[in-house]
C-alpha cells in the first residue's frame, strides 16, 4: 500500500470513530494517535530492515512530541486508533490487527525479561478502554472490549468485555460494535446486589423458622 493510500486510511479511520473530528487539516496537524502512528510507520521500516539506531531514535521523538509510546519491533495493523493517546505505551512484540480501537494511559506490557514474546496480542476489532493494562504475551481474541483502568493477565474469548482488578469476563458473545462505558456491567454492583438478594432469602427463612418454633411451643 502506497504512503498517501496509508495516510489517507488513517485519516478516513479518525472520522470514522471521532464525531469530535471536524476536518482533515485538523486531524492532521492536531490529532496525537494519527501523529504516532506515522512516527511508528517510520520507525518500524527502520526497524524491519535492521537500522535499529534509527528505528528508535524516531519512535523515541514521536514519544517527545505525542506522549505517546510505540516500540518500533511492535507489528501494528491498518485503521488503528489511538484516542487522544497521552500516556499510551506499547511494547516491542506486541501484535496489533486492524481496526483496533485503544484509548489515553492504555499499557500493552510484558512480564518477562527474557528476549521472548512478551507482549499481548490483540486480534482485529479489540477495543481498550482508558487506562487499562494489558500485560502478558496472551491474545485478546477478535472483538473483545476490555474497560477503563481493567487489568488483564490473560486471555480474553472473542466478544467478550472484561472489567475489574483483574479483569473478568462480564459479557459474551455480544453483538455491540460500539465501546460504551456506561452499558458495561459492574462487577462490585452487581455482587452487591446478589448478597443483598441472598440476605432477604435468609432473613425469610429465619422469619419463617421462628414462626415454625413458636408454633411448636403453644402447641407444647
Amino acid at each position: 500500500m502506497g504512503i498517501l493510500k496509508t495516510l489517507k486510511q488513517e485519516i478516513e479511520t479518525v472520522f470514522e470513530r471521532d464525531p469530535a473530528a471536524k476536518s482533515k487539516a485538523e486531524v492532521i496537524f492536531c490529532y496525537p494517535g494519527f501523529h504516532a502512528i506515522i512516527f511508528y510507520r517510520v520507525a518500524h521500516w527502520f526497524w524491519t530492515h535492521k537500522l535499529f539506531f534509527l528505528g528508535r531514535f524516531t519512535s523515541h521523538l514521536g514519544r517527545f512530541f505525542t506522549g505517546i509510546e510505540i516500540h518500533p519491533g511492535a507489528t501494528i495493523g491498518k485503521r488503528f486508533f489511538i484516542d487522544h493517546g497521552m500516556g499510551v505505551v506499547i511494547g516491542e512484540t506486541a501484535e496489533i490487527g486492524n481496526d483496533v480501537t485503544i484509548y489515553h494511559g492504555v499499557t500493552l506490557g510484558g512480564v518477562s525479561l527474557q528476549k521472548v514474546k512478551r507482549h499481548p496480542t490483540l486480534e482485529d476489532g479489540v477495543v481498550i478502554g482508558a487506562g487499562a493494562k494489558v500485560l502478558g504475551p496472551f491474545t485478546v481474541k477478535k472483538n473483545a472490549k476490555i474497560g477503563s483502568n481493567s487489568v488483564v493477565v490473560k486471555e480474553v474469548p472473542e466478544d467478550a468485555t472484561v472489567v475489574g482488578i483483574p479483569g473478568k469476563i462480564v459479557k459474551k458473545g455480544d453483538d455491540e460494535k460500539r465501546f460504551e462505558h456506561n452499558r458495561l456491567p459492574d462487577p462490585v454492583a452487581r455482587t452487591i446486589t446478589d448478597m443483598a438478594t441472598r440476605m432477604c432469602h435468609m432473613e425469610a427463612e429465619i422469619n419463617d423458622l421462628r414462626k415454625k418454633v413458636k408454633k411448636h411451643e403453644n402447641n407444647n
